[in-house]
């Protein structure tokens, strides 16, 4: 039986419209062989939980520049655990002053990535987080 890909959702939840670093994310995510999917900009959270819900997802990464992820991110968490999606991963990227940071993990954000984050470092947390090995 072959084991299935982890399933990675990338978000960019609010009125953000810059998305390049979420794409470059979602690109480096697909290359290390997690199956991606990209949900554009300017998304709700409610359309961010049903859209994790219905792919099936292990991980969710949202990607804020906005200044909004205080707001943005519990309410993602919240409907997500409305959904009974209790073990998904959440991961957030973008401008996240280090003062919001534990705020956000007792909020259950498990992984808070800023700029200048390596895409090798995202791959090898959520490969840890998800219980896999490393690749070569």
């Amino acid at each position: 039986m072959a084991e299935s890909k982890i399933r990675v959702l990338v978000a960019k939840p609010g009125l953000d419209g810059h998305d390049r670093g979420a794409k470059v994310v979602a690109r480096a995510l697909r290359d290390a062989g997690f199956e991606v999917i990209y949900t554009g900009i300017r998304q709700t959270p409610e359309m961010i939980a049903e859209a994790a819900l219905q792919e099936d997802v292990n991980v969710v990464g949202l990607s804020i520049l906005s200044g909004a992820h205080m707001a943005l991110c519990p309410r993602v968490i919240e409907l997500l655990h409305d959904h009974d999606m209790d073990d998904v991963l959440v991961l957030v990227g973008g401008i996240i002053p280090d003062d919001d940071i534990e705020a956000l993990r007792q909020a259950g954000v498990d992984g808070v990535f800023g700029p200048g984050t390596s895409t090798q470092d995202i791959v090898a947390f959520i490969q840890e987080s998800c219980g896999v090995a490393a690749a070569g």
